[in-house]
């Protein structure tokens, strides 16, 4: 082999790297704006061309952030989707992915949480360099429900909390230890 081609290969290697990179960032990226219910960021994440299939609901990008969080605040006071296993199928411009969701959902009622297990089935395109979501489907495998008294008791008094106001802590740059910000 040629310095040539150890070169092609190895920059072939670094290239496929990165997308795989790029892509896992959106999809952890539109979890976490989701759960800041952060609008901008959600929509920074799809194509305007997107669509989003959570159960029988089947909704175009340029309304789904709003709709999305909208059924969050009608039900819940705060929520946490967390990526676990993630498989990415490269082909050129296009990813297929499967990605394990572990979902935290406290209802309004501030006594239950429900953990919600299941999959993302996504479709990411490369156009002009940026990999960007534009088919969701969703998948539910289980859930499972428990007493959320436990955030309001004296073991979690102190701890910051989340935020869907756009005062999360998340968004204070450099992070800096102090007693500041709204807290249990």
């Amino acid at each position: 082999m040629t310095i040539e081609q150890e070169l092609a290969a190895l920059r072939a290697t670094v290239q496929e790297i990165k997308d795989r990179q790029d892509i896992r960032d959106c999809i952890v990226r539109e979890s976490r704006a989701r759960d800041r219910q952060d609008i901008a960021a959600i929509e920074a994440c799809w194509w305007q061309d997107g669509i989003d299939e959570h159960g029988a609901v089947i909704t175009s990008v340029p309304d789904y952030a709003r709709r999305a969080n909208l059924g969050h605040s009608m039900n819940f006071h705060m929520t946490s989707h967390n990526i676990t296993n993630h498989i990415c199928d490269l082909d050129g411009d296009t990813a297929h992915c499967e990605s394990y969701v572990v979902g935290g959902l406290s209802w309004l009622d501030n006594k239950t949480t429900t953990i919600a297990m299941g999959r993302y089935l996504d479709r990411l395109v490369r156009r002009s360099g940026e990999w960007r979501m534009l088919i969701r489907k969703c998948t539910i495998e289980m859930t499972a429900d428990c007493d959320a008294r436990w955030a309001f008791s004296d073991n979690v008094k102190g701890f910051l909390k989340a935020r869907w106001d756009g005062k999360d802590p998340c968004y204070d740059r450099p992070y800096e230890a102090n007693n500041e910000g709204l807290r249990w």
